[in-house]
């Protein structure tokens, strides 16, 4: 369609616990810079899903939000998910999972990216340098044993990870054309292939399938780590990282690990993307410890929103879009340099507070992304 004369439908789904607080705040800042900007507008659609909507209806993805899901441009999705609300299995309500299935949304992307204003929980001066992408494959790998594990007797239990030459080419081919992207901007690009391949059978395969894909982008490096080498790097190391592809779960603790570089799960956004459809979530879970208390970090939100926006901005080559995204950001930056730094990260604004001075920052950010 054409953007430029057509509204972008965008489906939301709030979800449970704080992923309510955070969409209520990430939508009122998205409609104050639609208000501010020329470009597509934006409908914003919300539809019930997760754990508390299961417990009241027996459905926690119902059909008809699947395929508001599946027509939609985009995806603007919350957070699910409640402790004491389970299947009969005891496994816990994620629909998140069963949407990555359905609409084939097969990388994770995770940036990681250190803000002024932000504590520092590595004292190296370096930590101000943190601007990382860690690219999980979400369809296969160890989750690929969800719903599918087995017990034999009451002694042994298995669940089986499943690596495709298909999945793996898609996954890593996705990051070396993020890292393509992202050298238009740092100069140089590098992915690093994640894995335990000195292990693993599968993980063997893994790298073997990266290399291929590798091959094929020769103005790109590549290398290879360890997961559990990786991990140390995080720590020790982190500005030195770029784009990193990985298997599902190992993609799954390392992007925990990750955002606990730059705060906390308020300040990680996250996408999950495919061919044809993506989904735009803050990495952090419901909080039910602290949900309806106003404390929630709506920042994880805010970032989210603006990857949702860049990517609309690529996919229907619009590119009014993509200076939404930078006033997010900027706008962000701006409000936590300010003295507006969340709760979470030890510091006295509430999401409302947060919310605030993010929107306040819109005209200076302007200013800034002119």
């Amino acid at each position: 369609m054409t953007v430029s004369s057509n509204e972008l439908d965008i489906a939301v789904l709030p979800g449970d616990g704080i992923g309510r607080e955070v969409m209520a705040a990430c939508l009122e800042l998205l409609a104050a810079v639609e208000a501010k900007t020329p470009g597509a507008p934006m409908r914003t659609t919300t539809w019930k899903a997760g754990a508390q909507y299961y417990a009241e209806s027996g459905e926690a993805l119902p059909d008809a939000a699947l395929e508001a899901c599946r027509r939609a441009d985009a995806v603007l999705f919350g957070a699910m998910g409640w402790p004491d609300i389970r299947h009969s299995d005891g496994t816990e309500i994620i629909p998140q999972l069963d949407l990555r299935m359905a609409l084939d949304l097969y990388a994770g992307v995770r940036p990681i990216r250190w803000f002024p204003g932000l504590p520092r929980i590595l004292s190296d001066e370096r930590v101000r340098d943190i601007d990382f992408v860690l690219v999980r494959e979400q369809t296969e790998g160890l989750f690929h044993a969800r719903g599918r594990g087995k017990v034999v007797g009451d002694d042994e239990a298995y669940d089986t990870m499943c690596i495709t030459r298909s999945g793996t080419a898609r996954v890593s081919d996705f990051a070396f054309r993020l890292a393509q992207r992202r050298k238009s901007r740092r100069g140089q690009a590098r992915v690093t292939c994640v894995d335990k391949a000195n292990v693993f059978t599968s993980m063997a395969f893994f790298r073997k399938i990266f290399n291929e894909v590798a091959a094929t982008h020769p103005a790109i490096g590549a290398d290879h780590a360890y997961v559990d080498a990786m991990a140390l790097t995080m720590v020790k190391k982190p500005w030195t990282l770029d784009v990193m592809v990985t298997e599902n779960m190992f993609g799954d603790i390392l992007s925990d690990l990750a955002a606990g570089l730059v705060g906390g799960m308020g300040m990680a956004p996250s996408a999950d993307v495919g061919d044809k459809h993506a989904l735009f979530q803050p990495a952090h879970g419901t909080a039910p410890d602290i949900a309806g208390e106003g404390k929630a970090n709506p920042c994880a939100m805010f970032l989210s929103a603006a990857m949702m926006l860049d990517w609309l901005a690529e996919k229907h080559s619009e590119p009014q879009l993509e200076v939404r995204a930078r006033l997010i950001e900027a706008s962000v930056q701006m409000a936590l340099s300010s003295g507006a730094v969340p709760i979470e990260l030890g510091g006295t604004a509430g999401c409302a507070a947060v919310t605030r001075e993010t929107i306040a920052a819109l005209p200076q950010a302007m200013k800034a992304v002119a």
